[in-house]
């Protein structure tokens, strides 16, 4: 019989996308006051993989990813999701996003994120979230699966996702063997 145990702590990422630079900034320093100081901010791209946004928020946009220093339970998703979007009804103007925040728990073993849509691969963590498994870590990287967004999938994405893994790799070490983070 298995016994129940927590697992380690996640690295909580978020994945933004926006057109205009100031509520993106904005929306930053909401996030680190959520998440903490910052570990992470990855350069701006340009977001192109799908018209999906563009109805609501216009073309032009730009896409980013960061990640907090602070570990978080991995059962806090689905809380942490339903702040976001509280987060981006804040920034909405005219009733129409101005960013999509996209949150996410790291681990060594895969990235999971956190959406309110339903879908056959998708688990139910509750309060209406779901989580998305994005990214699993095989054979010495994260690998990208059927379902996986076009972003996420990109080479320079898969590298900055397996820093992020060494970073956390580490952390975890430092929290197990009593040294501070």
């Amino acid at each position: 019989m298995s016994k129940p145990h927590p697992p380690p702590p996640g690295k909580l990422v978020f994945g933004l996308i926006y057109r205009e630079s100031t509520s993106a900034r904005g929306c930053w320093e909401e996030l680190e006051l959520l998440g903490g100081a910052w570990d992470y901010i990855s350069a701006v791209t340009a977001f192109g993989f799908t018209g999906y946004y563009e109805k609501e928020m216009g073309t032009s946009l730009f896409r980013r990813w960061g990640c907090s220093r602070r570990l978080v339970p991995q059962d806090q998703l689905a809380t942490i999701k339903l702040k976001t979007n509280e987060l981006e009804t804040r920034w909405e103007v005219e009733g129409q996003r101005q960013v999509n925040v996209d949150p996410g728990i790291l681990s060594a073993e895969r990235l999971v994120l956190a959406t309110g849509k339903n879908f056959i691969h998708r688990i139910y963590l509750g309060s209406g979230v779901y989580g998305d498994l994005t990214l699993i870590y095989s054979k010495g990287s994260y690998r990208p699966l059927p379902w996986t967004y076009p972003d996420y999938q990109v080479p320079e994405t898969i590298a900055m996702f397996n820093i992020l893994r060494k970073r956390y790799q580490m952390q975890i070490r430092n929290k197990f063997k009593g040294n501070p983070l």
